[in-house]
């Protein structure tokens, strides 16, 4: 089976490269951008500047193989990729909930911006925290690290290349 995505939009953030980004939206407050949305996805964009925050939806495109284990940014052990949000994944695809600050015509102005300049954007849907918000919440290895997000920024050990 064969999954082709069509990009509706490109990511346009201060970031040219992946070392010294953050590597979440937590870590990016104050972090501005946009997303330039395609002409031809334009009309769907109507109403989205009644939402204060969006879920992008975006493709990994710096990202070229994959570890099923990796060493995650904020830790020093392996993990299975599926329990971190690390970008080397069988499938490149990344999600970040951002700040809605403003549309502007076919530019959507965002805060907490942790996506490289250039990132294909795969989808945009609205946060809503009655749907997205669980109600009890594990969240794993995670627990004692999740704290230390504001920290830390990318390094190189999720380029093109050996590594952990």
């Amino acid at each position: 089976m064969s999954i082709i995505y069509k990009p509706i939009g490109i990511i346009r953030s201060p970031f040219t490269k992946p070392e010294g980004m953050p590597i979440q939206p937590a870590g990016a407050v104050g972090i501005t951008g946009t997303v330039e949305v395609y002409g031809d996805f334009t009309a769907g964009l109507k109403d989205l500047a009644g939402f204060s925050h969006l879920i992008v939806l975006y493709h990994f495109h710096q990202s070229k193989d994959y570890k099923l284990q990796v060493i995650p940014f904020l830790d020093d052990k392996p993990r299975g990729v599926f329990a971190t949000r690390a970008p080397k994944r069988p499938n490149a695809i990344g999600l970040s909930v951002v700040k809605l600050i403003r549309v502007t015509g076919s530019v959507l102005h965002i805060e907490g911006v942790d996506m490289l300049d250039g990132t294909p954007v795969l989808d945009i849907k609205p946060y809503v925290p009655a749907f997205d918000t669980a109600g009890s919440i594990r969240t794993g290895w995670l627990a004692k690290a999740q704290n230390k997000v504001a920290q830390k920024q990318a390094d190189q050990r999720f380029q093109n290349k050996e590594n952990s």
